[in-house]
């Protein structure tokens, strides 16, 4: 990836000082001739506002589209100058509204992303929060020094700002807690909270750059520059950020190295202003210069395939085991690519190119609404748009299939963490409640169960749903802000919960094929076989997990795909690494999902590895197969469960069997349900009694007018075994008026036992 830079001239006659885009074609810019220029990307340009001979500008910030209906209200900018005043200008240059903001200059302005405020920093060192007409809100701080640069953070509810060499984040309730640290050892000058990743970078006159995250832990130090650091700004997608110096513009990934580095003739870059699409940056140039850069040789892989946008509107293809080569010629700009699943989807600001890997030729094309697109996602059957107007489900036959919406869904501000879509369903994590997952049926849009939103006790960071298998075992995996990861089904039934798997988790990904999950822990790759036994049998979970030796991919390193049996990373100085995981376990996944239990028990013994037998094991249980999983688990040593399940399958009745299969699984409950509802109250009192569950045994006994001798009885033998004496009020209560005669106590179970066996299905088939 890297940046085609140009230089419009002649536009300006004095400093730019600041730029702003209206759409992905136009931009503004001010500067110390008292003008704003509006400016094409063709090179034309015309003056929009003359300003007074005092007014020199300072900042400007558009409308946020995606935050009103109004086209309108998309039509207007903020421009903040040196007399301390706040401009508000329409796109016709007229100027809307003076308001008298600041004493001394006003430095910065933004609107916050629901476009109802404005914050202004000034000279004054007074960082203050306005109507979207102007109206004065409150004065959130007072420092001692000038406040350079001040943005709003993701919901809007806090605000960054410079303080000297300090950073500091307020947020607007008055309760709030003030974070403030030390980041540079120079005054800082820009500062930027991007929306997606929700990570903060700073960039100062000691003449570095750095990367930080919300609690003010540093994440990325650049290496020390020529010259100060005067502008930084992350790309709308938080993917990567732009950094402007003296005759410097670098381009860097959001962990912070470097893409790229340009040394155009341009002085100082004062400002840098992303366009809304994220395909192209503008400059602010101290030598009177616009600078317009585009992001050139994006890349994406699938399998044996690599696409690249060589131009704007060019997209190489080329498959790197036959070399052979496609060139994709587009009308616009290409905005957004994605490829996986054997199709290849790119979107340009007004239409949607759908490519078959089989064909090139031909691709299936619709257009969109005048919108910008923010995120493009594959599944095997469909795919995701998102842009301003919300989020979109085609087909890969350019056919809409649902639209799924929600209060406060805003398409422009999601990113690839937050949005996970298979084929079935899709989550989204709410932007203004963090804890908050909505589920959507993929292919209705209609909300999943009632309609409520899960919601997690801490703020969800990342999330993802599996790829393989039938709607009813989706299974979610996410990490909250703790870096613990948690698994949950999506259709929940019985009393399935959340259950966390692992801690200190930086990244994860699902196989495209199978229900194997890789993640990042403590600088380590993991790859969990079969994260589902978590439901079925816990103590299997470790031996069904691959850990890479320590250090072998370095710091920091971020999962990219997982792809068949090989798994792509990028580590923390920006290398692409890949390591393969063993084969089998996606066979042993197929064959499972084809109830070929045989072919799998073969494969199991022709590698011999326990990891694989485990996953075995986990699969029969969970499926009910006790003869599998009685192999299996004798495979791994685990006599006890053998011996277990011999007992299973001596049960009677399918409906005992089953419920014995979810004891056996820790579903306590639902196999009681079971029994209950198939009249089996013995059953349902003597599990119980096998737990030392007592007081449910009796509450069981007592309800349904049956064998509350047998409790008793079986109460007395386990205290007197224990040498302890009776000191339960319901139990010395019911001993009082019941007789225990063990004699008819037996006979009533050998009476329970044969009425059982006379139900149908009492025998065992082996399902």
């Amino acid at each position: 990836m890297r940046l085609k830079v140009s230089l419009f001239k002649e536009i300006h006659t004095e400093i730019v000082t600041c730029v702003g885009w209206l759409n992905a074609d136009e931009l503004f810019s001010a500067g110390d001739d008292h003008k704003v220029v509006k400016s094409q990307i063709s090179g034309e340009s015309s003056l929009a506002v003359q300003l007074g001979q005092d007014c020199y500008a300072t900042d400007i910030h558009w409308f946020p589209k995606g935050a009103s209906s109004k086209k309108a209200g998309n039509e207007i900018f903020a421009l903040a100058s040196t007399e301390g005043k706040l401009y508000f200008i329409s796109k016709s240059g007229r100027i809307e509204k003076t308001v008298d903001a600041h004493r001394g200059a006003l430095l910065s302005c933004r609107w916050n992303y629901d476009g109802n405020a404005i914050v202004t920093g000034g000279e004054d060192g007074q960082v203050k929060v306005w109507s979207s007409s102007g109206m004065l809100r409150s004065t959130l701080l007072t420092l001692a020094v000038s406040v350079y640069s001040v943005v709003w953070s993701p919901n809007s509810d806090a605000i960054l700002c410079t303080n000297g060499k300090q950073l500091m984040i307020k947020p607007l309730q008055p309760s709030g807690k003030v974070t403030q640290w030390k980041a540079h050892e120079g005054i800082i000058l820009k500062v930027d909270w991007n929306t997606t990743n929700n990570t903060l970078i700073s960039g100062a006159e000691d003449c570095k750059y750095k990367v930080w995250d919300v609690f003010g832990r540093n994440l990325f130090t650049s290496i020390v520059h020529d010259y100060p650091i005067t502008s930084v700004s992350w790309a709308p997608d938080g993917d990567f950020f732009a950094v402007g110096s003296y005759n410097t513009l670098r381009l860097c990934d959001k962990a912070g190295w470097s893409h790229t580095l340009e040394k155009p003739t341009c002085g100082s870059l004062f400002n840098i202003a992303w366009s809304s699409d994220g395909t192209q940056l503008a400059g602010a140039c101290g030598n009177a210069h616009l600078l317009v850069a585009q992001v050139v040789e994006r890349s994406v892989e699938w399998k044996n395939l690599e696409c690249v946008v060589s131009d704007q509107k060019h997209v190489k293809v080329r498959d790197v085991i036959t070399d052979a080569r496609e060139n994709l010629d587009f009308r616009d700009r290409v905005v957004k690519l994605a490829l996986s699943y054997d199709h290849l989807v790119v979107t340009t600001p007004s239409q949607c190119y759908i490519f078959s890997t089989k064909n090139w030729n031909t691709p299936m094309i619709f257009d969109f609404k005048g919108s910008s697109v923010s995120l493009v996602m594959l599944a095997e059957k469909h795919f995701l748009v998102a842009d301003e107007t919300g989020v979109q489900i085609h087909s890969y036959e350019g056919r809409v299939i649902s639209t799924p919406r929600y209060s406060n869904l805003r398409g422009d501000l999601l990113n690839k963490n937050v949005v996970s879509l298979c084929n079935d369903t899709l989550a989204i994590r709410d932007r203004t409640d963090e804890c908050a997952i909505y589920f959507f049926e993929a292919l209705t849009g209609k909300p999943l169960g009632d309609g409520k939103p899960f919601r997690h006790n801490v703020d969800i960071l990342h999330i993802s749903l599996n790829q393989d298998g039938a709607s009813t075992e989706r299974q979610l995996a996410f990490i909250d802000k703790n870096k613990d990861l948690f698994l949950r089904p999506v259709r929940q039934f019985g009393s399935e919960k959340v259950i966390k798997i692992a801690g200190n988790v930086s990244s994860l990904c699902w196989n495209n094929s199978c229900n194997i999950l890789a993640t990042v822990s403590d600088h380590k790759l993991f790859v969990w076989y079969n994260p589902g036994v978590v439901y079925v049998d816990p103590d299997l979970m470790k031996m069904t997990i691959l850990e890479t030796e320590q250090g072998e991919f370095g710091r920091d390193i971020q999962l990219l795909n997982f792809v068949g049996t090989y798994c792509t990373m990028r580590r923390g100085d920006g290398a692409l690494c890949s390591t393969s995981v063993s084969p089998y376990p996606a066979f042993l996944h197929k064959f499972v999902n084809k109830n070929s239990w045989n072919e799998a028990i073969r494969l199991c013994r022709f590698v011999k590895d326990k990891t694989l037998w485990a996953c075995l094991a986990g699969f029969a249980a969970l499926h009910k197969d006790l003869n599998t999983a009685e192999i299996a688990y004798a495979a791994i040593d685990e006599i006890e469960k053998v011996h277990f399940i011999q007992a299973i399958k001596e049960i009677p009745s399918a409906e005992g069997r089953n419920a014995a299969v979810l004891l056996f699984c820790g579903q306590a409950k639902d196999a009681e349900s079971i029994l209950l509802q198939s009249g089996l109250i013995y059953r349902a009192i003597q599990m119980h009694i096998d737990q030392f569950n007592w007081e449910r045994a009796l509450e069981l006994a007592v309800k349904h007018k049956t064998h509350v001798d047998t409790v008793l009885a079986y109460r007395q033998k386990y205290l007197q075994r224990c040498n302890k004496n009776e000191n339960n009020k319901k139990f010395m209560q019911f001993a009082q008026g019941v007789t225990v005669d063990w004699e008819k106590i037996k006979l009533k179970i050998e009476m329970e036992i044969e009425k059982e066996s006379e139900r149908p299905g009492a025998k065992y088939s082996g399902q």
